[in-house]
């Protein structure tokens, strides 16, 4: 039985997708991904290049390969629907716009082939550009855009036709660091004033966690963990996603694994005494980092390098490689995982 119960499919509005699989040839990419996205939800597919994010969103979309299973938006199958009837609206990588055309042409060619009336598209896409703060710029081509601009009229072309759904394909990847930034506040506030359920597919942890309400860790086909970005960062299902989800120290004991983040530790001189409740390392310094905010040491503990953040005080000097040290992790800060990756 899927995890979709019986009963209870098909019944919610938002996007389930339900023991959903597909295959390129006899590659399976997807496996059974079961998952629910309430309606006006920003849910977010994060994984590492290969992991099957951006075939289950372009599966949304009905692009690709029919894969197996079911797809639903506001409780209708649409998994064997055109992609153009599926009522979705995806915005690319490459933004796909139109160079011959204006922003103004851009924006309005889905209404166009949608048949709205010539008022009503004036109208729809003088609406458009005002969310997005380019009316101005309507009458100018893409090529004469910055890439920033560009990204917000992918966007007005996209919302301006009203779909229930809005897929996100990593479209800040070809904008520069601060760009994107900005950009990722722009969209996430965009998606908060129109409440349009949104997915955002992006391998990009720092993304993922500033934009999305919950968001799925996908390996090899698979979803790791479905939650918000704090529960899966301070309580990851297993060694894939403590890892791939920041920086994680992994100590073996007796058939488990210790997880605790370099920030959960607190570093003294070895003749400190200990701290109540907190599990005691001992090491000796490798190296150092100075980061401004804090300073990140590399400790050997038993052979086994240990990373812990600690914050930076004007005038306290560092501890120098070579020094013996002892390390105390608060016992609440240590997640207990099986030996295997789940």
């Amino acid at each position: 039985m899927s995890a979709i119960q019986e009963g209870q499919r098909g019944q919610r509005d938002g996007v389930v997708i339900d023991n959903l699989s597909l295959s390129f040839g006899n590659t399976e990419v997807l496996r059974g991904v079961n998952l629910e996205i309430a309606e006006g939800e920003f849910f977010a597919f994060l994984g590492p290049s290969g992991s099957g994010k951006s075939t289950l969103l372009r599966a949304v979309a009905g692009f690709g390969p029919k894969p197996r299973g079911r797809i639903l938006i506001n409780g209708q199958d649409i998994a064997n629907l055109p992609p153009w009837k599926r009522d979705v609206g995806m915005v690319f990588q490459s933004y796909a716009l139109w160079p011959h055309f204006t922003v103004r042409r851009n924006i309005a060619f889905g209404l166009e082939e949608r048949r709205v009336a010539r008022a009503e598209i004036a109208r729809r896409v003088d609406e458009a550009l005002d969310l997005v703060g380019l009316r101005h710029l309507a009458e100018r081509r893409p090529a004469q855009l910055s890439g920033g601009q560009q990204q917000r009229i992918a966007l007005a072309r996209t919302i301006v036709v009203r779909p229930k759904v809005l897929l996100l394909d990593e479209p800040l990847s070809n904008l520069d660091a601060n760009l994107r930034v900005q950009m990722r506040r722009e969209i996430r506030e965009l998606q908060q004033k129109l409440q349009l359920t949104t997915i955002f597919v992006t391998h990009d942890q720092e993304e993922a966690n500033t934009t999305s309400d919950r968001m799925a860790v996908l390996d090899n086909g698979i979803i790791q963990q479905v939650g918000t970005p704090m529960e899966l960062y301070d309580q990851p299902a297993n060694l894939f996603v403590a890892g791939f989800l920041g920086t994680a120290n992994v100590l073996p004991e007796q058939g488990r694994h210790l997880v605790f983040r370099p920030q959960a530790l607190a570093i003294a001189a070895a003749d400190t005494p200990a701290i109540d409740g907190c599990r005691r390392l001992a090491g000796t310094v490798r190296h150092l980092e100075f980061l401004g905010s804090i300073i990140r040491y590399g400790v050997e503990v038993e052979e086994q390098l240990i990373l812990v953040d600690d914050p930076h005080r004007r005038g306290q000097p560092p501890f120098p490689p070579g020094k013996s040290v002892v390390l105390d992790i608060p016992e609440g800060q240590i997640t207990r995982l099986p030996a295997e990756v789940n």
